[in-house]
């Protein structure tokens, strides 16, 4: 006979009961929330490599992040700056769920964190090294470590998760992805707790100066002012790096531990624009957003806010709005939207489980986070933004957005605990 929550009779619910994060605003998810709702900003100039060369070399770096503090000094020094992060966010993570080694089966333990670029530090670094002394100087250990899914495996390592473990990429959409793929993990009952997220460190010379030839970097003197999501003013992203990792759980194990829950995850879905690596139209998103409304059994309606992609260049922000106002009609005017780039800087790989977290914690306290830099409307980006202050409101299920070079589109959808 199957059990109360196998598929054959009802899908098993999920929640979020943990979340680490680190990023531009704070190295933990107290202070990068606490950031979010004051409207601190987390760019500045570049200090990771010389960027003379560049006008305005802005950037959203993680600040004073010590591996070596949390990581063994051997394994630190072989890995990733990404994986690091990683690393680091899972742990935070497993700690706020209140998790301990022994309290979960680890065969029904899992891992889905993905990264866009994977180790960027160490091929740069590994480049050099045969550019300069050759061959027999390339680190034995770079092949295992500058892979996609080093983390995954890393995290597993440091854990002792045995379960399903993957990495997922799927450019800038990677963090919203990786954390719909663990929620259908613990849906169709292939595991019960489920690490999920994103993680980049991507500031790296090369990679800064192929963003900066897209012309897809913001200038602006002032760097806090340099991002300006749905603003008529806006002319592009900042990069940045940073992780979040959340803890899903199956909500009877949740509940029968006693654990805090923060928010039921309803639903998850992924699309394809199918149409250019760079331009969307907007029929790839909205996609995405209708097939997790219907997953989620719920109408554009019961939707109260989305966190938007919401990146600041001139066409994503005008087809994400269109693509709004193709799923919800005339109730889009009654939602709130609200981009939390122009705090955070663009976190590639990572952008979706950090906005992920930030959607989560935005139900949990019915606070609303803002847009920052909203002073000039534009008549195509004409919905409610939430310009330059957090604001207060009730908030029942909302939804995270993610898009990605190469047309990859997520939405998740996050709902009030009510039991």
């Amino acid at each position: 006979m199957p059990s109360k929550n196998s598929p054959e009779t009802s899908k098993r619910r999920v929640v979020v009961t943990g979340i680490g994060v680190i990023s531009p605003i704070g190295n933990d998810v107290k202070s990068t929330w606490q950031s979010i709702i004051a409207g601190d900003s987390g760019l500045g100039h570049i200090s990771r490599f010389s960027a003379d060369d560049y006008e305005y070399p802005i950037a959203a770096e993680v600040k004073n992040f010590h591996p070596s503090e949390f990581i063994d000094s051997k394994l630190e020094r072989r890995i990733d700056l990404s994986t690091s992060l990683a690393i680091v966010a899972a742990r935070q993570a497993w700690s706020d769920a209140g998790l301990e080694q022994g309290e979960v089966n680890p065969n029904r333990s899992g891992i889905v964190i993905g990264t866009g670029i994977g180790g960027g530090h160490l091929m740069v670094e590994a480049q050099r090294v045969l550019d300069e002394k050759g061959p027999r100087r390339v680190s034995p250990f770079l092949i295992t470590n500058m892979l996609a899914d080093t983390a995954s495996g890393l995290i597993a390592i440091d854990l002792g998760l045995k379960g399903p473990n993957f990495a997922v990429t799927a450019a800038c959409a990677t963090g919203g992805a990786a954390t719909g793929e663990a929620i259908s993990v613990i849906q169709r009952g292939e595991a019960d707790v489920v690490l999920a997220g994103g993680h980049e460190a991507p500031l790296q010379p090369v990679f800064y100066a192929g963003f900066n030839a897209m012309k897809a970097l913001a200038t602006s003197e002032d760097p806090v002012k340099a991002v300006k999501p749905f603003d008529s003013e806006r002319n592009g992203f900042i990069l940045g790096e940073g992780a979040a990792v959340l803890v899903l759980e199956e909500s009877e194990r949740a509940l029968a531990r006693g654990a805090h829950i923060y928010a039921e995850c309803k639903s998850a879905a992924t699309s394809s624009d199918a149409f250019d690596m760079v331009a969307a139209d907007g029929t790839g998103i909205a996609n995405a957003m209708t097939e997790a409304l219907k997953q989620a059994e719920l109408s554009p309606q019961d939707i109260d806010y989305i966190n938007a992609h919401g990146t600041g260049t001139p066409l994503n922000d005008k087809v994400e709005t269109k693509a709004i106002k193709l799923v919800f009609g005339e109730s889009a005017y009654q939602l709130a939207v609200s981009s939390t780039k122009a705090a955070t800087g663009h976190l590639m790989g990572a952008a979706g489980a950090v906005e992920a977290a930030l959607t989560v914690l935005a139900i949990e306290n019915n606070i609303l986070p803002p847009t920052l830099n909203y002073e000039n409307p534009d008549p195509e980006c004409d919905l409610d933004y939430v310009p330059n202050s957090a604001r207060s409101r009730v908030i029942r299920n909302a939804i995270s957005t993610s898009v990605g070079l190469g047309g990859h589109n997520s939405a998740i959808i996050f709902s009030e605990w009510a039991g």
